[in-house]
């Protein structure tokens, strides 16, 4: 069993319980068809296309992004645009004023409306501790987040803070332990909504991943069970279950060097007979 190195940088503030996420996440896409396409230029620069529709609305949307990055100079450059015509702009510099120390500028602009965003974006991180600093110019709000960890115990804390109306919207705090096969995440967000979540890696082909939370002010329970099986070095096989009895299953299959396919459906297991249940179909392509 791997223990999370004493030296070893802790995860930001938002990948704690990322495992158990991916087990409940990855492999679906109920109700939705989706093409994704991933080339790299020889220049280094990756286009990302992707588009999609929902087989429920018959609406279909796409991105188109490109990234760009400067090893030497620790440069990276990334444009997205979608299909609602927002172009989204971010660049940062990593490890060049600090090492660890990561500065960023993101910019959004409609050009249907002349809308307009911006967001400053940093980050540090070391050894046991992970720090993140983002100032929303719409507001402006200001985000900070710090993640510290020791011997595979983490803990982190998530806030927002609305500098116009000088009042504090995010009071997030989370705690969880982390090693090669097992992480153990809880989180307790605005004193109000109780989560955690349990991911095990049994074997080389299982995975499996429970999540739990709980609402004070309405008193509302969510119970999820999840599991991933590697069939073979190409396919895999996801189930997935809620205490609504919601039944998610999916299916992907390398066809071929950088083409899969996932297939995915979701069944309303109180109402098998009464239909509502979703389909899903995804091509991955990367050249």
């Amino acid at each position: 069993m791997f223990v999370l190195d004493t030296m070893a940088v802790p995860p930001a503030y938002c990948d704690l319980g990322k495992a158990a996420k991916d087990i409940f996440s990855k492999g679906y896409g109920f109700g939705i068809v989706k093409l994704d396409l991933k080339t790299k230029a020889q220049n280094g620069v990756e286009i990302n296309t992707s588009g999609s529709t929902n087989t429920d609305t018959g609406k279909a949307g796409g991105t188109l992004e490109t990234k760009y990055k400067t090893k030497d100079l620790g440069l990276s450059l990334n444009q997205k645009w979608n299909t609602d015509n927002m172009l989204t702009t971010e660049i940062s510099v990593e490890d060049q004023l600090a090492q660890g120390l990561k500065v960023g500028l993101e910019t959004s602009f409609v050009p249907n409306t002349g809308k307009k965003s911006g967001k400053l974006k940093n980050s540090y991180k070391r050894e046991f501790i992970n720090l993140s600093c983002d100032v929303d110019f719409e507001g402006p709000v200001v985000h900070s987040a710090a993640v510290l960890g020791f011997e595979g115990w983490l803990v982190g804390y998530q806030m927002a803070f609305d500098t116009a109306k000088s009042n504090l919207v995010l009071n997030n705090f989370a705690l969880g332990y982390k090693t090669g096969d097992f992480q153990l995440h809880t989180n307790v967000n605005d004193g109000a909504e109780f989560g955690g979540s349990v991911y095990q890696k049994v074997n080389d082909r299982l995975e499996t991943a429970i999540t739990l939370a709980w609402t004070a002010t309405s008193n509302n329970t969510r119970f999820g069970v999840a599991a991933k099986y590697q069939l073979d070095a190409g396919a895999s096989v996801s189930a997935k279950v809620n205490n609504n009895s919601l039944i998610g299953v999916g299916y992907s299959q390398s066809l071929r060097p950088g083409v899969k396919l996932t297939l995915s459906a979701l069944i309303d297991g109180k109402n098998l007979n009464t239909g509502g249940h979703k389909v899903g179909l995804g091509f991955e392509l990367e050249a």
